[in-house]
């Protein structure tokens, strides 16, 4: 890609780190499936966590080209670990564009110091796809909200130190009638969490049931109006999914330096199994599908930088789409250049395949990004 001298500085000081921190816990993170908080530090020192937070409130404002990049390069070892890096946009997008300068002051400052993690809460047991299906309540009482229901899939929720919420708050079906709220887990009372769940893939990144019972949440905390909450999570998804497609393209390009090292080393029938055409054609269509991907995420990356929303939109549902069903791909074709090895836990190529196919279903499943595509085409 054509970048910056300023973001290939960047590029350059994520491989180092990546090199030192990251690839050498990779393999044991997914083991024990623990939530590794010696990178939050890290990445809080490296201004990773909080990447999105302007100047004016104490963060590095970047952009999303270099979410991208910080992502893509951490993925290569470990799209877990990956998703660390930017962990808070989805909480600061709500507030930076729908929320109040007070709210922007008392939360973002904080955030930007860099030790804080953050998650956002919409779907829900029967609300995946289906966001108007969503069933928990805030009820207005007085000055707070009353908040009852229940949230799946909420990544990082249970280390959370802030929570973006969306509850209906009216009546209205479908989307509308959703709003959002900064809910504080570990000081309001009535929040409990299920049982975390065991993934196939993408371990070390928690996602476990979150409960509210009578949650009592100050007015204040609601960001922007009443039913315009479903409207903020779209605008931070739209920021997010072209980071979930460079997590992808970096997931894809690891597989495939690991299969070329590999396909160099492994002899069969007294070759290099890299000088079989068949094995030769693997490669290539590998490096194919990275490189349209990356071209893909970099071009959508470039859109959300200029602000070119409506462009965004659509990008940001190509690239995750592709990105995730590309990476899916190569993944499965590096286990079998590996042959049997490839089946082991010796080599990272079957961690890299599980991990490849959360891709296809989070952030919007794959079915949905091709609605998305095709809505705006046929619009």
């Amino acid at each position: 890609m054509n970048f910056s001298e300023e973001q290939l500085a960047f590029r350059d000081s994520i491989r180092r780190m990546v090199a030192k921190h990251v690839a050498p816990i990779a393999a044991e993170i997914d083991e024990t499936d623990r939530f590794p908080e010696e990178l939050v530090k890290l990445y809080g020192e490296m201004g990773l966590m909080q990447l999105w937070i302007p100047e004016r409130y104490g963060g590095p404002e970047g952009n999303l080209t270099m979410m991208c990049i910080a992502r893509e390069e951490i993925s290569r070892v470990s799209p877990a670990c990956g998703s660390i890096a930017g962990l808070n946009t989805m909480f600061i997008m709500p507030l930076l564009h729908f929320g109040s300068e007070e709210q922007r002051q008392r939360f973002l400052p904080e955030v930007a110091k860099g030790g804080v993690v953050t998650a956002i809460a919409i779907s829900e047991p029967q609300a995946g796809s289906d966001i108007g299906a969503m069933n928990t309540r805030a009820v207005l009482d007085g000055d707070s909200y009353v908040i009852n229901g229940r949230k799946q899939w909420c990544s990082y929720g249970v280390v959370a130190d802030y929570i973006v919420v969306m509850a209906r708050t009216s009546g209205q079906s479908g989307a509308d009638g959703i709003s959002a709220f900064v809910v504080e887990p570990k000081k309001m009372r009535g929040v409990t969490f299920g049982r975390h769940e065991r993934k196939m893939g993408w371990r070390g990144a928690p996602n476990t049931p979150i409960f509210f019972d009578n949650v009592r949440v100050p007015i204040e905390n609601l960001i922007g109006e009443e039913g315009k909450g479903f409207k903020a999570s779209m605008r931070a998804l739209d920021l997010n999914r072209p980071t979930i497609g460079a997590q992808c393209v970096g997931l894809a390009q690891g597989a495939l330096d690991v299969s070329v090292e590999y396909a160099k080393e492994r002899k069969q029938f007294k070759r290099s199994i890299s000088e079989f055409q068949g094995v030769q054609f693997m490669l290539a269509d590998m490096a194919i599908g990275i490189e349209a991907g990356r071209a893909l995420v970099y071009e959508c990356a470039r859109a959300g930088d200029e602000g070119d929303w409506a462009r965004l939109n659509v990008l940001a549902s190509m690239a995750k789409c592709f990105g995730s069903d590309m990476a899916m791909k190569v993944t499965t074709d590096a286990v079998q250049i590996f042959g049997g090895y490839g089946y082991t836990k010796d080599y990272p190529v079957e961690r890299m395949m599980r991990d490849a196919k959360l891709a296809q279903i989070f952030e919007g499943t794959n079915q949905i990004q091709r609605s998305v595509i095709a809505r705006e085409l046929l619009r």
